[in-house]
């Protein structure tokens, strides 16, 4: 018999269909996964990314209503990780559940998965009912779904006194350089590139280029979805 590891999350509202992503970098492993959604007329795989840059290039491309309510995400992905891509897309879309489906089961991985913002996490050698079984509880009860063995690893771990590394955890989700932290803080206050220049000394097309790379690695945009995210995250 196998158990749920239960996890506290807002139930979603009841539609006809569950729309389901899928983002793994290898093809053989979406297929697999794509026929072991398949044996559940309830579920509908929306669409398949080949890594985390894909997947969000994707669903910004969505309107709401085609968006996938839950998305089944690699870890050890090109480009953008898996956990990274949880981190980004939990924050600009956090109506949709991530659920990390992979066949890692080390400790890392899983803390980070779940500080990133994955709502459970399943090992691939899981069968198509089960998997399916779990997503539809996830769906209808908001039990976040997790593999018994990863179940058993986090009872370990919470049990174990955690030291808190908040902002410097976070931050290094998005691999940002201490120069495009530091020009992240001076945006929260307000400034424009030429008045952080004159604090930082550099000119502002350095500034601008710096900004660049920051909305690059967070995925956003704009100045103000990079704020966002940074207040949600940590970073600031």
């Amino acid at each position: 018999m196998e158990y749920l590891f239960m996890i506290n999350f807002i139930q979603p509202s009841k539609e006809n269909m569950i729309r389901v992503a899928i983002a793994d970098d290898k093809i053989n492993n979406r297929k697999v996964i794509a026929d072991k959604l398949s044996c559940n007329s309830l579920i509908k795989l929306v669409f398949e990314a080949v890594n985390g840059e894909d997947f969000l290039t994707q669903l910004r491309a969505l309107p709401e209503n085609k968006r996938p309510h839950i998305v089944l995400m690699d870890l050890e992905m090109p480009e953008i990780d898996g956990v990274a891509t949880i981190g980004t897309a939990s924050s600009l879309y956090p109506d949709i559940k991530f659920v990390v489906l992979t066949i890692f089961d080390d400790d890392d991985k899983i803390l980070k998965a779940i500080k990133a913002g994955a709502c459970g996490y399943l090992l691939k050698e899981e069968s198509g009912p089960t998997i399916t079984a779990m997503l539809l509880n996830l769906w209808e009860g908001g039990a976040g779904p997790i593999s018994p063995s990863i179940a058993y690893k986090i009872l370990q771990l919470v049990q174990k006194p955690l030291v808190d590394a908040s902002n410097d955890a976070a931050a290094s989700l998005f691999m940002l350089t201490d120069r495009e932290k530091e020009i992240l803080q001076l945006l929260s206050q307000g400034l424009e590139y030429k008045e952080i220049g004159q604090k930082i000394f550099i000119s502002p097309n350095t500034v601008k280029k710096h900004c660049i790379n920051i909305y690059q690695k967070l995925h956003v945009n704009s100045k103000a979805q990079a704020l966002c995210i940074a207040y949600k995250k940590g970073l600031l």
